[in-house]
């Protein structure tokens, strides 16, 4: 069992930069593969970032590659999503998820994470 909790969203001018926080509980924390997913309203909710239980492999949306980093400490149980060049249609709700399997090759499909927290909102403004 993993609970997760978003933070570090906020309003930012286009071109700004944000880091996310999430933080879990558990201490099987480092045995999972990790996911920030996105969505904006009206839209449904669409893969950022993965990365592996390691850290050692990493995954982007095509949208966000080059711009959003993922990374992650395991012996503080939280992954992060550094967000620069930031763009207006980058608003959005971010979820951090757990994946219950190894990341893999499904690692953008929301429905292969098994935890999620409450997402934390970010607003880019033009």
């Amino acid at each position: 069992q993993v609970q997760l909790v978003e933070s570090g969203g906020g309003l930012v001018q286009a071109g700004g930069s944000l880091r996310l926080s999430c933080a879990a509980s558990g201490r099987t924390f480092s045995s999972y593969a990790m996911g920030w997913f996105r969505q904006a309203p009206g839209k449904e909710r669409e893969f950022a970032a993965a990365i592996s239980w390691s850290g050692g492999t990493t995954r982007y949306a095509d949208a966000v590659k080059g711009r959003f980093t993922i990374s992650r400490d395991n012996a503080k149980n939280t992954v992060y999503l550094q967000m620069n060049s930031l763009k207006p249609e980058d608003t959005a709700v971010y979820y951090c998820a757990a994946k219950t399997s190894p990341i893999g090759t499904t690692y953008s499909d929301y429905g292969r994470y098994g935890y999620w927290g409450h997402g934390t909102q970010v607003t880019v403004s033009s």
